[in-house]
């Protein structure tokens, strides 16, 4: 049995195929950014990780009589900026208000333009054609 998309992954009447392939193309983009997204999520949980098993190294460096180098641990490492003025959940937050948003923003309406709205013809057709069709 051939495959045939339903009427939301149909390509919408005259939709020229550079124009799906275009959408279909910046679809994936996005799909990388929200792969780049979940790294920066990472980025930002690891290091806040790590800062708080500060705490303990700290702590231990303490007990075992190395009061010196848990000290500068505690007044150059915990705590700091990870780049200037900045935390991690303050780069994530901008990121996400900023470059992420428009890119949403602006996949959602190239397809909204172009395509109906629909996303993915592009593999639907794809699906399709690799299925017999």
């Amino acid at each position: 049995m051939t495959y045939e998309p339903d009427a939301a992954h149909r390509r919408p009447e005259g939709a020229a195929d550079t124009t799906v392939e275009a959408v279909g193309k910046l679809s994936e983009a996005l799909e990388t950014i929200e792969r780049a997204r979940g790294h920066l999520y990472a980025f930002h949980q690891l290091t806040g990780r790590a800062d708080l098993m500060l705490d303990t190294v700290v702590d231990q460096l303490k007990q075992a009589g190395h009061g010196e180098l848990a000290a500068r641990i505690g007044t150059e490492l915990i705590g700091r900026d990870v780049i200037e003025d900045r935390w991690t959940f303050q780069i994530v937050e901008e990121y996400d208000d900023g470059y992420y948003a428009t890119f949403r923003e602006l996949e959602r309406d190239v397809r909204e333009r172009l395509l109906d709205g629909r996303r993915h013809v592009a593999e639907a057709e794809m699906k399709r054609r690799r299925q017999g069709g």
